[in-house]
């Protein structure tokens, strides 16, 4: 990219329930990039499509031609943007494609419909907790989880964790970039197509690999650089 050129709008949307302090440590430099963040809005009611919810959403970008990164469930309702909106790039984290792309897992909880037990279950992150006892590592998981879990309103937690596994889109759109953890226990590399791969990447890697995935961005979008998006 030119460093004369104008910079980039780039908007971030955060995963299920978090906000946007999830993505404080990834480095994009200002020279290029004009970073903004899309706060979770409360839906209207229950029932609410998710195409309506994402037009909502997007009532919050006041510029056109712009990049959309998302993340889990945000990586979903970027998705759902681009249907409506003009969009240079959708860069999706630790997210799905399609509804192909849900683990069986989810697909039985879906079944079950467990989700309507309570909302709960949204705030949970779904990774395997492989711990016997209270231990420093999972210390630092409940660390995080308080420090970026913020948004806890009912309404919202169930309509979106309904949301996320009912999504009925079936095929990804050509101008998405997939980014994922080789060992995310919500959303299993062996379920997916088409993704650049990051190595012990978990579900919450944008935390822990924030290095490597702000690297994969610059480059992205930069030098339009993702031919390992092939990776399976």
């Amino acid at each position: 990219m030119d460093q004369t050129a104008e910079r980039l709008n780039v908007y971030f949307i955060p995963g299920l329930g978090t906000d946007c302090a999830i993505f404080e440590y990834l480095n994009l430099p200002d020279a290029y990039f004009k970073l903004h963040y899309l706060e979770w809005i409360i839906p209207e009611n229950s029932l609410e499509s998710l195409q309506s919810y994402a037009h909502r959403m997007s009532e919050q970008i006041r510029e056109d031609h712009f990049v959309l990164i998302g993340i889990s469930f945000g990586g979903v309702i970027a998705q759902e943007i681009a249907k409506i909106r003009v969009v240079k790039k959708v860069i999706i984290i630790s997210s799905i494609k399609s509804k192909h792309e849900l683990p069986r897992r989810l697909r039985l909880v879906k079944f079950l419909k467990i989700y309507q037990l309570s909302p709960v279950i949204g705030k949970l992150n779904f990774e395997k907790l492989q711990y016997s006892g209270v231990g420093k590592l999972l210390k630092r998981k409940l660390y995080l989880y308080q420090k970026y879990m913020s948004v806890k309103d009912k309404l919202y937690l169930l309509w979106a964790t309904k949301n996320m596994l009912y999504w009925d889109q079936s095929m990804a759109d050509s101008n998405l970039v997939h980014i994922h953890g080789t060992n995310d226990q919500v959303f299993p590399k062996k379920y997916l197509q088409n993704i650049i791969s990051i190595e012990g990447g978990t579900h919450t890697m944008i935390l822990t690999k924030a290095n490597t995935i702000s690297n994969l961005i610059n480059s992205i979008l930069l030098n339009n650089d993702h031919k390992n998006n092939t990776d399976r």
